[in-house]
This record gives C-alpha cells, structure tokens and sequence, in this order.
C-alpha cells in the first residue's frame, strides 16, 4: 500500500491512528514535499514574465531542480514507511535462547541505521529547497514572494521533525561512533539551513511590510 495514493483526509486519519506507521518521518517527508511546491509554484510564475527576462534561464533550471525535490520528498513519504516497518516488527520479535537474543539484538542494530537513513535524506532535500526557495523570494515573482518564504519555513519545520527520529534511533545504537557522526553531520545541516530558512523568512516579512508590490499582470 503507498500512502500517498491516500486522499489527505485518509492520510491524516492513519497518522493519528494507534499504529506505528505513518510516523513522524513520513510526516516530515510530506511537509517538505508541500514546501518545496510552492517554490515550484513561484518559479512558475515568474517563468515567462518580461519583467524577469534576466533569471529567465536560472529560474528555468532552478524549476527543474525544486520540482526534482517535490517529487523526490513525495517518494520518501512511502519509503520511510518502509525502512521503519521492519524495525517496528523486530521490537515485536521474543527471542527464546542466548543465540537467538544475539541474533535479534544484531538485526535491530542495523534496523536502527537503516531507519535513520530516509529521515536524513529528507534533511539534505529540504536544506537544498531551502536554498531555492531563497533564489525564488530575492529574485523571482515578488507577488507571490510569500509563498518563497512559506516555502522556507515548512521546509524547516520538515527538517527538525526527521531530525527527531534520527536522534531517537541513534540514541538505541551500541555503536557511539557511529551514532555521534551520524548525530553530528544531522544537527550540522539544522543548524545551518535552519539559519538560512530563518533569513528567509526575514526577508520575506520585511518585502511584504516595507514594499508597495504591484500586481498588474504579473500573476
């Protein structure tokens, strides 16, 4: 089943449900894809315009590569599902005999890891939209620049909620080492894009204060 065929209601009721799965990552992972569409929706609406004729082919290539993103995210909704079912079944697993605890205790290390790996590609994509989306508000469509900003933000919101089941997942690892290096190379990336998101959205919120935007014909 890919719960992304699901209508929002549908989905929205499985995330409340009292089942493991879909999880905070998968949430996570929806969020960002929503975030990174509305760049797609700025680029699209500054494509074309004779007033931005000058990013006309930086914007083009910037469309293709957000819109990458969007589906990219999208398709991570289901893969998170994926890689953290099979730890969600372990944890469910009795082990009878010291070999078989042995054996299980081995499964889940590696559980662990693989539950870890979705939540941090959904950090790299959503840092990467976040630096279009600040291409997109300083330089595309200013009509439409709130959606740049709302872009930025979600996107941010996206990263720290995977940030979470990386941390917790790396919390259970008897390997610290790789723990530590897999926390570390996390809290760099929210650190620093959620710095960036944060700039955006200053940016945004100072343009839509302090600027008379005309509208005309320019959506």
């Amino acid at each position: 089943m890919d719960y992304t065929d699901k209508t929002c209601k549908e989905f929205v009721e499985c995330v409340g449900a009292k089942t493991p799965i879909p999880g905070g990552g998968s949430v996570a992972a929806l969020v960002g894809a929503l975030g990174a569409s509305l760049s797609t929706m700025v680029a699209a609406h500054t494509i074309g315009k004779k007033k931005f004729i000058a990013v006309e082919v930086e914007m083009q290539k910037n469309i293709d590569e957000i819109y990458k993103l969007q589906n990219d995210l999208l398709k991570l909704v289901q893969k998170d599902i994926d890689n953290f079912e099979p730890l969600s079944q372990l944890y469910k697993r009795r082990a009878k005999t010291p070999e078989e605890k042995a054996q299980l205790e081995e499964e889940k290390q590696k559980a662990l890891y693989d539950a870890c790996v979705v939540p941090m590609e959904i950090i790299k994509k959503c840092g990467r939209a976040i630096e279009l989306a600040q291409e997109f508000a300083t330089k595309g469509n200013k009509v439409i620049i709130a959606d740049s900003g709302s872009s930025a933000v979600l996107c941010k919101a996206a990263m720290q909620a995977a940030s979470f089941n990386i941390y917790i997942n790396t919390n259970m690892m008897k390997d610290k080492d790789l723990a530590k290096k897999i926390n570390g190379e996390c809290t760099a990336r929210i650190v620093y894009y959620g710095a960036l998101a944060d700039a955006v959205f200053g940016y945004t919120t100072n343009t839509l204060i302090n600027t008379v935007i005309e509208t005309g014909n320019n959506i």
